[in-house]
């Protein structure tokens, strides 16, 4: 709440200079580190929280948007295919489950119309079937199928899979020289998939930085590698 909100709602005149002057004597009792820490951590749940597909009501966050109640994070796509992105990925759900039923674990990403498919199946003719479903989609450009032949991964082995999603995440944050907004970080069975719009500089340094990370077996990078000039002209966009 800002000084003047405090003012507004003050009884009198000199009870709004009592808080201002609290306001303005009050120690501060943060170190720079502690800051430093949870300002990471913040970008570190704001990056997480872009696996929700929705938010009630309106949130207005810095270098993002709402629409439609949806957050969209500022990255290299366009505002329309960020929605556009997000369709695809409820499509795919859906028609995954009209395929499988209740066999298997699937998850679906979207990044730039590049569709990436992990999880488990019983047999190649249902991680077959699931591609066939995917590509008839609207507005695909491909299917990457990373499902792997047999069972279900158990919830304990998910949740590893959470964190390490989310050490990753903080380790491009800490490195400071690629932009941890730019990259989708998908972890399955220890597998970190890393997707966006990179240079083959940033593509090299973030898979770099992902298999130092403890528990991480293997990076496959599903990125689409940008020319620098290519980058720049996003960068203005």
């Amino acid at each position: 709440m800002t000084d003047s909100v405090f003012r507004s709602q003050a009884r009198s005149s000199e009870a709004a200079g009592a808080i201002a002057a609290a306001t303005a004597t009050a120690p501060v009792d943060i170190t720079a580190a502690r800051g430093r820490r949870l300002r990471r951590l913040a970008l570190v749940a704001a990056l997480g929280a872009s696996a929700l597909s929705s938010l009630s009501g309106c949130v207005l966050l810095a270098g993002g948007a709402v629409v439609g109640g949806t957050l969209m994070y500022t990255d290299r796509r366009t505002s329309g295919t960020q929605v556009e992105d997000e369709v695809i990925e409820r499509k795919a759900s859906s028609r995954a489950a009209d395929v499988l039923g209740d066999k298997g674990h699937i998850n679906v990403t979207s990044y730039n119309r590049l569709l990436l498919v992990t999880g488990e199946v019983p047999a190649d003719a249902d991680k077959d079937a699931v591609t066939a479903a995917l590509k008839s989609i609207d507005n695909v450009a491909s299917v990457d199928n990373e499902l792997e032949i047999g069972f279900t991964t158990s919830i304990t082995s998910r949740s590893q899979d959470t964190l390490i999603t989310s050490k990753v995440k903080a380790s491009f944050i800490d490195a400071k020289d690629i932009q941890a907004q730019a990259i989708k970080v998908v972890t399955e069975h220890q597998v970190v998939y890393l997707m966006g719009l990179v240079t083959e500089r940033e593509a090299k340094r973030s898979a770099d930085i992902a298999a130092g990370v403890s528990g991480v077996k293997k990076v496959v990078r599903v990125f689409q590698v940008l020319t620098d000039d290519e980058l720049a002209k996003i960068q203005t966009r």
